[in-house]
């Protein structure tokens, strides 16, 4: 696979793997492996520069040399490494942009049901001060246990091994302590 590119001078010395053919130049496999090992570097540098993002620079970068790869534009050789740094600003923009609009779609996102009323407040903090004063109630083992299983999300059996009891002990007392969350949120 090659590429042709427009000639309008000289051939590049500093780049082998470029030909000249009918006024254009070819930049074959062994010619783009050139000038990747050539600006890889300096073109992530430049985008790290700007977005203060290793990770975000080297994504990039890649991507630039993705699209001259996938472009078969036709260009001077002499202008590669400006071409190379045109495209890395823009596409740095590009990436400021769409970051710009994520953010703002995340501000300005509003889920129906999200704005509670005073009244659907003060029966949210009345609901949470019930469950609190429940967990109160029971006793110390109890209370671990259901947390244990609604809290840390562990399997009954799991809850059972940390404690040194048997499932149906863990069971026990999780069925406990739902019945005094069922009596004292209920009322």
């Amino acid at each position: 696979m090659s590429f042709t590119f427009f000639f309008i001078g000289r051939v590049n010395p500093s780049l082998n793997g470029i030909f000249v053919e009918n006024n254009f130049t070819t930049l074959d496999k062994a010619g783009f492996k050139k000038v990747f090992d050539k600006y890889f570097d300096s073109i992530r540098g430049y985008i790290y520069y700007r977005t203060g993002d290793a990770d975000v620079a080297s994504d990039l970068a890649q991507d630039i040399f993705m699209k001259l790869w996938e472009k078969k534009e036709r260009l001077d050789d002499d202008y590669i490494k400006g071409l190379l740094y045109k495209m890395a600003s823009d596409i740095v923009i590009s990436q400021y942009r769409k970051d710009v609009v994520k953010s703002n779609y995340r501000a300005n996102m509003r889920i129906e049901g999200e704005v509670f009323s005073p009244q659907d407040m003060a029966e949210f903090e009345e609901m949470k001060n019930r469950y609190s004063e429940a967990l109160l109630l029971m006793p110390n083992v109890q209370r671990a246990t259901f947390l244990m299983s609604r809290e840390e999300d562990l399997k009954y059996h799991e809850i059972a091994q940390r404690l040194g009891v048997s499932v149906k002990t863990v069971e026990k007392r999780i069925s406990g302590a739902l019945q005094i969350l069922k009596n004292k949120l209920l009322r």
